[in-house]
């Protein structure tokens, strides 16, 4: 039986502002740090300078939509494979061999682009390449997280800091190549990510971990399979949550879809429209990244999830209402928030809550969640916004999240419910000898 590890919040005091970056004390998830920060950067170039590029070659909403699809389809289909891979074998080398390939793939696309080759046969046949990556690279990233920190304690605030990072990100690297494809071509973008993964694949070259024996494969992948859908289909909190925001996946999300027809169509704007526009969704996510980072516990978060989808689809709706530069950015800023502090509260529970032998599986449902509902998402959006404007298309994106909103409001109760005997277990609250008001997991 593993220690004991109390997750209850230390006293405020004058160390709070280390406190909020306790997880850079270990070493490992220093390096990973580092090396995200500079990777992500390219990421989020290659992201808008993809986008834009299908956009020049096609002037499609269909066609940005088929792009998404492409991409994200694949996560949707080997995910669950992955999860049970992610529990078998080193995740360590796992995160390698992912990294390895994206990097292929992104100086692919540069070659193609800056040689005057590319087509949108070949966009689509690299993004479903980048997809296959990214259904292994996420589970594994998720699941090494504990053993990046190695303190458990320290876990939900290392899952805030890596959404922080994933956001600052999503500040720089949205305008860099905004003003990058404004100067040349998007054929830099996409250099500039492949050289960016030599960063994160020599932090976890250089992690130092303690060895652990292979997972002895007693079942087949088939049964581990199984048994992974049972333990996420029978626990109404980590189902509850997956069940949100597969539908905000499949219905808000792929606005980002449709962002070059806003920058050049709705807003009379180029890519440095488009680029200041994916910077302030970033801000916005940065914001809220920020505030999870400042958090002490995670008690609480379980209320913040309906009010961010609440959040996010006001924000939704005004934008697509919005003709106005200056109002476009203020919403993008609101859907921003909305859409991280969702997304990190879920993690941040989802990690808490779920056993260490399941978690590699959990956390490919959660990328199922996340990214794989998002290319049924993106093919919708593309094709209502050919059908009634990407405007109204958006408007109905933020009416659906707000119903979700609505829903896991009233499931909150019975959620709370099933938690509460795992938190009491781990000192996240007291153990029940005061009233059930006075111990609410809030």
């Amino acid at each position: 039986m593993p220690p004991r590890v109390s997750y209850a919040a230390p006293p405020a005091g004058p160390s709070d502002f280390s406190h909020a970056w306790r997880a850079l004390r270990h070493r490992n998830f220093r390096l990973f740090f580092g090396g995200q920060s500079i990777s992500l950067i390219g990421t989020w170039m290659t992201r808008v300078a993809t986008s834009w590029l299908v956009y020049r070659l096609t002037k499609s909403a269909l066609l940005l939509g088929t792009v998404g699809f492409a991409g994200q389809i694949p996560t949707f289909l080997f995910a669950p494979f992955a999860g049970v891979l992610v529990d078998r074998i080193d995740r360590r080398k796992v995160l390698l061999w992912t990294q390895a390939l994206a990097m292929v793939q992104s100086l692919a696309l540069a070659w193609l682009t800056l040689s005057h080759r590319i087509t949108i046969g070949e966009i689509l046949a690299l993004s479903v390449m980048q997809g296959v990556i990214n259904a292994f690279d996420m589970p594994g990233r998720q699941s090494f997280m504990v053993k990046m920190v190695g303190d458990r304690a320290d876990l939900s605030n290392a899952i805030a800091i890596n959404s922080s990072m994933v956001n600052t990100a999503r500040l720089i690297g949205p305008a860099l190549a905004g003003l990058l494809i404004a100067a040349t071509s998007e054929g830099w973008c996409f250099l500039v990510d492949g050289v960016s993964y030599i960063a994160v694949i020599a932090s976890l070259a250089a992690m130092r971990l303690p060895f652990e024996e292979p997972h002895a494969a007693a079942a087949s992948m088939l049964s581990q399979l199984r048994e992974g859908w049972t333990y996420v289909a029978g626990f109404r909190p980590i189902r509850t949550i997956l069940a949100l925001f597969a539908l905000l996946s499949l219905m808000g999300w792929p606005f980002m879809v449709l962002m070059p027809i806003f920058a050049a169509q709705v807003l009379h704007g180029g890519p440095h429209t488009l680029g200041f526009l994916m910077g302030a969704v970033g801000v916005g996510s940065l914001t809220s990244a920020l505030a999870m980072v400042a958090r002490r516990s995670v008690r609480g978060l379980t209320r913040m999830i309906p009010i961010a989808a609440l959040a996010f689809g006001l924000g939704l709706i005004a934008f697509g209402l919005s003709r106005s530069f200056w109002l476009s950015m203020l919403m993008m800023l609101v859907t921003g928030f909305g859409m991280m502090q969702g997304l990190t509260a879920s993690n941040t529970i989802i990690q808490t809550l779920v056993e260490e032998k399941m978690r590699g599986r959990v956390m490919s449902y959660y990328t199922m969640a996340f990214v794989g509902m998002a290319p049924f998402g993106s093919l919708l959006a593309g094709t209502l916004a050919h059908v009634i404007s990407a405007p109204r298309t958006v408007i109905v994106s933020g009416a659906a999240c707000l119903l979700g909103a609505a829903w896991f409001w009233s499931q909150l109760p019975a959620v709370r419910r099933e938690m509460r005997p795992i938190y009491e277990r781990l000192g996240i609250i007291p153990q029940p000898n005061l009233t059930l008001e006075e111990n609410a997991e809030g």
